[in-house]
């Protein structure tokens, strides 16, 4: 949560010195007002900020300041600059980056519309770059599951809630945004259950926790929690180390490199326990209702991807086991 001390997530997005409460700075707070007053997660809320401050900071570069100036060849011209902007590491950002970013432009220019500030929306017709083709989530094997879990050092406060976080994700299947967001008050440990009050969508759904994972939930509540703990109101479950409640960014960077760290050349960080989860379910016969709930779909074609994952276990099964898959055709 350093970044959030340091402004980095909170900080305004107007420049100093800009009084005018029509540029585009000052309706970009507006319309980022207006998102919390409607109950918007602070996931999607950090990821508006964001996207809008990429886009200020290049209007701003270019001397654009007010929603008035901006029309379909600028944000045309925007969208290139997304598509040939490298980040610090010298990679390019994602085509879903590059949707997302713009996906929120669409929708601050739609309420600008909407709000009677502009008469027209100059991304009305702005054509997002084709999503592309999702191959089948590759789900960490057994193997992988004890080498990953094996990461942490769980005689360290540090380590000992590393590994909780760790066997929550995989155990429940949750979102890097949902487990940021649970509560103290979220957890039963005598029930073996969890509450994800903040789900996409805004919608919640109680999950059972395994008996192995109440357990490191457990430890962590008694040795490590409270030496990271600062204050007594702190209510997130989870703390980093500096006593707050985790940034989902950070967390996605820290899984991605644990799972580096333990020789897993498996793409994906929390998204990948996440598949795991669902693929481990359908594999050992889950119902795929079940599933949906769990991972809190709220469409079931978004869950039918796991009956292909299925197929897939279950044809590498069938050619190890079944004799008309091994016998030699003559």
């Amino acid at each position: 949560m350093r970044g959030r001390r340091k402004g980095g997530l909170s900080a305004p997005l107007r420049p100093e010195g800009d009084d005018d409460p029509f540029s585009l700075w000052s309706q970009s707070e507006a319309w980022l007002e207006r998102m919390a007053e409607r109950n918007y997660s602070e996931t999607s809320l950090s990821a508006a900020r964001w996207a809008l401050k990429m886009f200020l900071d290049w209007a701003k570069e270019r001397e654009l300041s007010s929603p008035g100036q901006i029309t379909k060849p600028i944000l045309e011209s925007y969208q290139g600059w997304l598509y040939r902007y490298e980040k610090k590491d010298g990679e390019r950002l994602s085509v879903r980056t590059q949707r997302a970013r713009l996906g929120t432009l669409q929708r601050f220019f739609s309420w600008l519309c909407k709000s009677g500030f502009l008469t027209a929306n100059p991304a009305a017709d702005l054509e997002l770059p084709r999503k592309p083709y999702h191959a089948l989530p590759k789900a960490l094997n057994s193997e992988e599951l004890r080498r990953l879990m094996g990461q942490p050092d769980v005689t360290d406060p540090l380590g000992l809630r590393d590994r909780a976080i760790l066997e929550t994700l995989y155990a429940t299947g949750m979102r890097r945004g949902e487990l940021v967001s649970l509560d103290l008050e979220d957890i039963d440990l005598k029930a073996s259950s969890v509450h994800v009050r903040k789900g996409k969508g805004g919608k919640g759904r109680l999950l059972p926790l395994g008996e192995a994972t109440a357990r490191w939930l457990e430890a962590y509540l008694e040795r490590s929690r409270p030496a990271l703990s600062m204050r007594e109101d702190e209510r997130a479950f989870f703390l980093s180390g500096y006593g707050e409640r985790f940034n989902p960014n950070y967390l996605g960077n820290w899984v991605s490199k644990t799972i580096k760290a333990a020789g897993i050349e498996k793409k994906g960080a929390c998204h990948l326990l996440r598949h795991s989860c669902a693929t481990h379910m359908m594999e050992n016969g889950a119902d795929l209702r079940s599933i949906q709930s769990i991972l809190g779909h709220a469409r079931l074609d978004t869950t039918q991807i796991y009956t292909e994952v299925s197929l897939v276990h279950l044809r590498e099964v069938y050619e190890n086991s079944h004799p008309a898959a091994q016998a030699k055709r003559t």
